[in-house]
């Protein structure tokens, strides 16, 4: 990932350094007796892990969140301080060089409680474990009929110098989806599970559940410390809810690419693997050099949308591996001029949402799924970057 290109570029995901600045605080705003946890996982949804970390912090973000504990070690590699919490474990994972970085680590059962505290005695340190609980998603976690074991477990080897609970936390299934009759049902299981640890001795630095939509839209759920991730991003987790600049937010992610080849083609040309479309009548083809390999969706083909020449336009035919076609009615860019496939909407430009509707899936993924072949190209644009 790059964080300047001065050299022509294929193509490019600009991140604006500023806005996400401006999301951190816009997003502590909404919880401001919470701390806040910055989630930077998988690549920081596409946006670059380690540049956003930092921004984050200097946000004011306390916490770092991420999936796996190698994105949390390779965070702590970088020189990225504070506490970090990571919480996707697997048997046989790095759970001593998660100790000795002081990370955070989330247990969701008895294997893993295991495991930390044997990776503990080796290395005489004690870890920093967080109790995860299942209140709900049916994901990971420790449901409510094991977790008086996982509790009592981990105040025994509390007491024994080899692990330290700092956190009591859980994760919603429908938080996006407002007056969902599970909301209210994880949150009363999430109370009863924290007063029951609480009462046998658990003394949490932090207890947590709201995710980026408990965040802006559910106050009772903020506790000690929320969690936003793809709100941080300036995109909204759920159109029903609002749309980022509802929240007051901004997007992130800017996705460019110069095109390839502008040609004349005569009607009835076949366009791309096929033939699924074909030219009408005379006009002009645009060749935009991002295909699936790039992350973009194989699922928009016929439907996404991008701005080329002040015009939106949409995919012709199918997205192929490196590339894809626009029609562009007889207008005649230049190769080499830009075509913006999404960004914050201001110029006219399609949104990651725009995408994601033509594509069948949500926004969330459009972002992530954008692939290593597309350099960052790191930019602060000032907006809205008032601190």
């Amino acid at each position: 990932m790059n964080e300047n290109v001065t050299a022509p570029l294929r193509a490019r995901a600009e991140i604006d350094l500023a806005a996400l600045k401006a999301n951190v605080r816009s997003l502590r705003a909404h919880a401001p007796g919470a701390a806040f946890m910055a989630v930077v996982k998988a690549d920081a949804y596409g946006h670059g892990m380690l540049p956003v970390a930092r921004a984050a912090q200097e946000a004011g973000a306390e916490w770092i969140g991420t999936a796996t504990p190698e994105e949390a070690l390779e965070l702590r590699a970088a020189g990225i301080t504070g506490r970090i919490l990571c919480w996707l474990w697997v048997p046989g994972g790095p759970w001593r060089e998660g100790i000795e970085a002081g990370l955070d680590m989330a247990v969701s059962g008895m294997w893993a409680l295991r495991e930390v505290t044997e990776a503990a005695r080796e290395s005489g340190r004690t870890a920093r474990i967080q109790l995860k609980a299942d209140t709900g998603l049916g994901r990971n976690g420790c449901l409510p009929a094991d977790w008086p074991e996982l509790v009592g477990q981990a105040l025994k080897a509390q007491e024994d110098g080899l692990v330290t609970v700092t956190g009591l936390w859980s994760h919603f299934a429908c938080a996006d989806e407002p007056g969902h009759p599970s909301i209210a049902a994880q949150l009363a299981s999430f109370r009863e599970m924290v007063s029951y640890a609480q009462a046998q001795g658990v003394t949490p630095e932090v207890r947590h559940i709201a995710n980026s939509p408990g965040t802006l839209t559910l106050p009772e759920t903020h506790f000690d410390l929320v969690r936003p991730g793809i709100a941080m991003y300036g995109i909204s987790p759920s159109p029903e809810l609002g749309t980022p600049a509802d929240f007051g937010l901004r997007p992130v992610m800017t996705l460019k690419a110069n095109l390839a080849l502008v040609k004349h083609a005569p009607g009835g040309l076949g366009v791309s693997y096929g033939h699924h479309y074909v030219t009408p009548g005379a006009t002009t083809l645009g060749l935009v050099p991002l295909g699936y390999a790039d992350g973009i969706p194989r699922h928009a083909s016929g439907t996404g949308p991008v701005l080329i020449a002040g015009k939106r336009r949409t995919v012709a035919g199918r997205v192929a591996m490196d590339q894809f076609v626009v029609d562009l009615g007889g207008d005649e860019p230049a190769a080499g001029d830009e075509a913006v496939l999404f960004g914050p909407g201001d110029a006219g430009e399609p949104t990651a949402e725009d995408w994601a509707a033509a594509s069948g899936t949500i926004a969330y993924e459009i972002v992530t799924r954008i692939g290593s072949r597309v350099p960052r190209v790191y930019v602060d644009s000032g907006a809205a970057d008032g601190a």
